[in-house]
Formats: C-alpha cells, sequence, structure tokens
C-alpha cells in the first residue's frame, strides 16, 4: 500500500506512520509536515519505505505539490490521510480575519486540494481518502469556536466526496478525536487536575493516546473497510455518549469499579 500522510512530524501522522511500518514492511509512505526536521526525523527512523516532504497547508498549491512528490516518490497513491490541522484558541469576539482564514486554509481547503489532487491516482487503485476531524466537529468548544466550525466543514466535505467519489471507486471517510494527548495537547494535560477534569467526563475513564485513532486510520485504509464510505468514527472513549450525565441531566450514576 502507498499512502500519503500529512501532519506526520508528530502525534496521531507519525503514529499512522509508524503502525502502518509495523503491519507490513512493504507498505510505502510519503510523510509531510511543515515541520521539516521532525517529519526527516521520523522517516528516517521508519526506514526506506517512508520518505519526507516539507509542506505548508495553508498554501494553495499544497495539494499538487504533495500528490507531485508522491508520485515521484511511489509511482501509485493507494491512500490519503489529510491528518493535519491547526489550533487557534480564543473567543469569537476576540479572532481575526486572518486567523479564520488560516485555520480553515490548514483545517479545510487542505484536504479539499489534497484530494482534488490524488483523485486520478485513488480512482486507478479504488483507494481509500480518510480526514482526521475532531468531536468538535459536532459539539461547540468554549474558546476553539474557528476549531470547531472549521471542522464541521471538514466533516461534511468529506460526506460530499463519498457521495461525488464513491462512484470512482474511492472510499472516504473521517476519524474524529475526543481528548487525546499528543504533543498539540500535551502542555494543558500535563496539568494533573486538568487532566483528571476531562478524563472524569470519558466513560472509560482516560484519555486517548495517538495510537487509539490511528489504529482507526489504519482500519480505513485496509480491506477490512472495503464497503465503508461516508462514515465518522469517533475515537473519544465514549466522551460523546455522556454530554447529558455532564450536565446534570437524567438520574443515572456512575458505576462502581
Amino acid at each position: 500500500m502507498r499512502v500519503v500522510i500529512t501532519g506526520a512530524a508528530s502525534g496521531i501522522g507519525k503514529a499512522v506512520a509508524e503502525l502502518l511500518a509495523a503491519e507490513n514492511a512493504s507498505h510505502q509512505m510519503l510523510l509531510t509536515d511543515r515541520d521539516g526536521d521532525g517529519v526527516n526525523a521520523v522517516a528516517e527512523a521508519i526506514g526506506p519505505a517512508a520518505s519526507a516532504f516539507v509542506s505548508d497547508l495553508s498554501s494553495p498549491d499544497c495539494g499538487t505539490d504533495i500528490v507531485a512528490a508522491a508520485v515521484a516518490q511511489m509511482g501509485e497513491i493507494d491512500g490519503v490521510v489529510s491528518n493535519a490541522g491547526i489550533i487557534s484558541g480564543a473567543p469569537l469576539l476576540e479572532q481575526t480575519i486572518d486567523q479564520f482564514d488560516k485555520v480553515y486554509a490548514v483545517n479545510t481547503r487542505a484536504t479539499w486540494l489534497l484530494g482534488q489532487a490524488a483523485h486520478p491516482y485513488l480512482a486507478r487503485s479504488r483507494g481509500a481518502f480518510i480526514a482526521t476531524a475532531s468531536m468538535s466537529a459536532t459539539q461547540p468548544t468554549p474558546g476553539l469556536g474557528f476549531y470547531s466550525s472549521s471542522k464541521a466543514a471538514l466533516l461534511m466535505l468529506m460526506r460530499q466526496c463519498a457521495l461525488e467519489w464513491g462512484a470512482d471507486g474511492i472510499r472516504c471517510n473521517i476519524v474524529s478525536p475526543g481528548p487525546t494527548y499528543t504533543p498539540m495537547t500535551q502542555a494543558g494535560y500535563d496539568d494533573p487536575e486538568r487532566r483528571a477534569q476531562r478524563e472524569s467526563m470519558i466513560p472509560l475513564g482516560k484519555l486517548g493516546m495517538a495510537e487509539d485513532v490511528a489504529n482507526a486510520i489504519i482500519f480505513l485504509l485496509g480491506p477490512q473497510a472495503g464497503h465503508i464510505s461516508g462514515v465518522d468514527i469517533l475515537v473519544d472513549g465514549g466522551m460523546s455518549s455522556n454530554l447529558m450525565p455532564a450536565t446534570g441531566g437524567g438520574t443515572g450514576q456512575k458505576a462502581s469499579k
């Protein structure tokens, strides 16, 4: 399998690359990130099966540039994992147009550009196109209005891709993490009080790890998901099912352990 992975220098993207390499040494990968040192280090650690490409996903040329590099390296493309994303944290009244444009460019537009550029190759291979969204796509998140709304747009964009590109044999799916421990969230979750508060809202009682999300992505890439398209897999430890208990609604009591 020949796969493009964005945001591969750390976190979920890195975990996808490492798990793919461990699954089968014959997999080939083009790993992209704006962090050149980081993505090169990941590719070097994996070995000859992986190559690195530095790309700024806020650029209008990111899709064509990444796909050209992938084809030059691997010849064809069987899967694309559009995983990179950014956060701009502040209340909506304090945000700026530049912040809006940057968040939507990276979190939403880049996936469309990448899918558009990769379409002929994915159609030829009857491949998989996967995007990393967030449970924030369906749940407003305090202080992250641009992030939540950009991920909501991404969710619908991928459903639209599934509708339009299904006839071409391309499976288009989304994985939506809940609270997940990655380098992007590490600073907050290293605070024991904040981590405990967040974990208290998750039925499984723990934060997700990058590997939890990566495993769902790898499932969607593979033949086991050959008849799955247009779905959003929540990897949130059940947190999205806990919203009413979190508000004190109902009479349910927490089960003992």
